[in-house]
């Protein structure tokens, strides 16, 4: 028997000869095996299923990839500088935020690192950030909010690197109409024109293929223009594309502006 403040007599039992009740309150979290029925083993009941719901997709997977021939572009030559790489749709958004001045050209380090650590550290601090037991997603405003801002982005990006990619290839007329033809074909120009990526978008008739016809582009654009749009794109040209020199871009901003056809 013990006593306790009020001077009432209460009966205490205690593990073993021990001063630690047998009745406290556990400081852990239930076992599974305390609510029977209403839980499962993590292993192997839970692991089995996670595994069964995997194999359905795999399998499922697997046979949209093996009924859909893959589609196989042009062999690949390390040499041709004229070849332009596009990414695959899922690292489409951060394709298209880099056609935008504040992450491309001189401002690059941003759109290649600032923006990518930034993005991956929040992701290492959410732990951190957010420490609710709350499911429910108004119950969690910093997780949520993190990852909604996340997902608009992405989707927005994506879009928008689509649609441009669609209203390129609907502009772009097959081949330059006849009674156009490319002034100076056998000068400097035009050969570093077409050892540069300006050809694969363009065309080697500058018709447009990937990209806006060059087509009398003279009549519209000065050399320093072509320059301006050379070191800092234009549309869906990212900056930066032109891998010659100086010397080279001067000469091809002014090949381009001797382009002046009705």
């Amino acid at each position: 028997m013990s006593h306790n403040q009020d001077g009432n007599h209460k009966q205490v039992h205690y593990v073993g000869d021990s001063r630690v009740r047998a009745n406290r309150t556990k400081k852990y979290p239930p076992d599974y095996s305390e609510f029977p029925g209403n839980n499962e083993a993590f292993w192997p009941d839970f692991l089995l299923k996670e595994w069964m719901v995997a194999a359905v997709f795999l399998v499922g997977f697997m046979t949209l990839v093996m009924a859909e021939d893959p589609p196989l572009g042009e062999i690949a030559d390390p040499t041709n500088t004229s070849f332009l790489p596009v990414p695959d749709w899922y690292f489409l958004f951060i394709y298209q935020w880099l056609k935008y001045k504040w992450a491309a050209g001189k401002f690059i380090v941003i759109g290649t690192i600032i923006l990518p650590a930034i993005l991956f550290g929040a992701l290492a601090v959410v732990p951190w950030l957010d420490r609710s037991k709350e499911r429910r997603p108004l119950k969690r405003p910093i997780a949520t909010g993190l990852m909604s801002i996340a997902l608009i982005a992405t989707v927005a990006l994506t879009w928008a690197a689509e649609d441009e990619h669609v209203k390129q290839l609907e502009s772009a007329p097959s081949q330059a109409p006849a009674n156009k033809k490319v002034i100076g074909q056998n000068e400097a120009g035009y050969q570093i024109y077409e050892k540069n990526a300006c050809i694969k978008c363009h065309g080697d008739q500058l018709q447009g293929l990937n990209g806006p016809s060059l087509l009398g582009v003279g009549k519209k654009r000065t050399t320093d223009e072509i320059i301006k749009y050379m070191n800092e794109g234009k549309g869906a040209m990212p900056a930066g594309m032109f891998q010659g020199s100086p010397q080279e871009q001067k000469i091809l901003a002014d090949w381009l502006v001797k382009q002046k056809q009705k």
